[in-house]
């Protein structure tokens, strides 16, 4: 026999149809060509092409009820006037479609964070989850990386669309995990996709230049991250928030604004969570820091100083949902480094080492490069690229981030996606004339391997936990850590 088809109303997921109609409802889509009979389809406005194009496919397949905004009713008016489909018409149907999804899955985990900030959100999130774990909670973080932890899952993009997210949050739930840590991209926020979700605590991270190719001003790109506080995370709510930011006091004073309880972290004084002093060394970092006044120490087998303020604002968000701060602070000692951040990829004989980093803005490539100051004793030594099809702004920035912060410099490729790489790199070279420009990455990171003498580190910068080169419009395997290993391997004569 087979399932019973769940059908939800129109009311029951808190939409009115015009003329009062309501409409059983058999599920969701937002792509026409997955539409079932029965199906809401939400004909969403899209950068280059509204989605009520779509709705005339939607309704051939189907489409028991239309969710868009005047815009999306106008471009059908048509085609839905000899319909019988029921129409919701919203100023903002992204939101309408966020709240939807969660009253169509409904269940999600019971302790729900999320964090924002131009870096830092995988690590925070996976920090976060790891916390948990340690403390015996079934707990998962969800976002670049896919869904980690207790439950696993791929994922297409950092934040998904509401009906992706709200059934991997239900699935999570279904399997148990009470806990859960997610990354709030400023794309997912601006398009309304974390509304709906029942946040707890949130935290915010630090604010520079990035995707100023879809926000059109560094304004808009904050008011999209501000998001999270003025607008997901409910009153009651824990906003954790980096204070050594530049624009850390204006999203406290937006949290506070909203009532939520606040734990500041960072160096700053007044901090609920304060980092008073570090000690570095070759595989990590000691910490002295305060709560609420009264001191700690602890052990971060972590490479990178920015690690600390990672882990302090993910202990934030565990503190905000409940757990007690000193079983937090006892787990510090065994959290590991997220996959292609700050990674540890080989070590050469003369033991110099190579890490393998996300960075891909100029903001994270200085920050990478100079919380690896610390930690080396020789030369720095740096691989990276830029990026194609996106911010072409920063391409100079980033190759004056290397020249700055680096002793010696490759300008590889990147992502050239169709742009053609040459010219990237020209323009990143902009930067740092001084660089050796080496297109072919895995030469580049071979060349960079090469470079090391003993006490040296290599950067190799960009990529992180990617394991394919998108090159026009084909991805092609390429993992930086096996590359850096293959390079040593191949240096040592250790490949047969």
């Amino acid at each position: 026999m087979g399932a019973e088809m769940v059908t939800k109303t129109l009311g029951e997921l808190g939409l009115s149809a015009r003329a009062g109609r309501d409409a059983q409802v058999t599920g969701l889509s937002v792509d026409s060509r997955l539409v079932k009979p029965g199906h809401l389809f939400a004909a969403l406005p899209g950068a280059k092409l509204h989605g009520g194009e779509f709705i005339q496919y939607a309704l051939r397949m189907g489409a028991g009820a239309i969710l868009t905004d005047p815009e999306g009713a106008r471009i059908a008016e048509a085609e839905l006037a000899a319909s019988d489909a029921a129409l919701v018409v919203t100023e903002d149907p992204r939101m309408a479609l966020a709240y939807a999804a969660a009253l169509w899955f409904g269940a999600q985990p019971e302790h729900m964070v999320a964090a924002t900030g131009t870096n830092g959100k995988t690590s925070v999130a996976s920090f976060t989850r790891q916390i948990w774990t340690l403390l015996d909670i079934k707990a998962a973080n969800l976002g670049t990386t896919g869904v980690e932890g207790a439950f696993a899952a791929p994922l297409s993009h950092t934040t998904p669309e509401p009906i992706t997210l709200h059934k991997v949050l239900a699935d999570m739930a279904g399997a148990g995990v009470t806990h859960a840590a997610m990354e709030a991209s400023s794309h997912g926020l601006a398009q309304r996709r974390l509304d709906g979700v029942r946040l707890m605590a949130a935290a915010f991270t630090n604010f520079t230049q990035d995707h100023l190719d879809y926000h059109e001003t560094f304004d808009e790109y904050f008011a999209a991250k501000a998001g999270l506080f003025a607008r997901v995370l409910p009153e009651g709510g824990t906003s954790v928030i980096n204070m050594d930011d530049p624009k850390g006091a204006e999203m406290a004073t937006i949290a506070e604004a909203r009532g939520q309880k606040l734990i500041r972290v960072g160096q700053s004084e007044g901090c609920e969570l304060q980092l008073k002093a570090r000690r570095y060394d070759a595989t990590g970092q000691e910490l002295m820091f305060t709560w609420l006044g009264k001191p700690f120490t602890a052990r971060l087998n972590l490479i990178g100083g920015f690690q600390a303020e990672n882990v302090l604002a993910a202990a934030g968000l565990a503190i905000g949902c409940g757990a007690d701060p000193e079983h937090v602070f006892e787990t510090f000692k065994d959290l590991e480094t997220v996959r292609g951040r700050m990674q540890h990829a080989a070590t050469r004989e003369n033991g110099a080492a190579v890490f393998v980093d996300y960075a891909h803005t100029p903001d994270a490539l200085k920050t990478a490069l100079r919380a690896m100051r610390p930690h080396v004793l020789g030369r720095l030594v740096v691989v990276f690229g830029a990026g194609g099809d996106r911010d072409t702004s920063k391409r100079i920035l980033m190759g004056q981030a290397a020249a700055e912060n680096a002793d010696v410099v490759f300008v590889t490729d990147d992502n050239p996606r169709t742009e053609d790489p040459a010219l990237i790199r020209a323009m990143v070279m902009e930067g740092c004339p001084e660089a050796v420009n080496v297109g072919d990455r895995a030469e580049a990171i071979l060349r960079g391997v090469d470079a090391l003498g003993p006490g040296d580190t290599l950067l190799i910068a960009g990529k992180g936990h990617e394991t394919g080169q998108t090159v026009g419009n084909d991805v092609l395997p390429f993992d930086d850590v096996e590359q850096a290993s293959v390079a040593v391997a191949a240096l040592e004569g250790r490949l047969a």
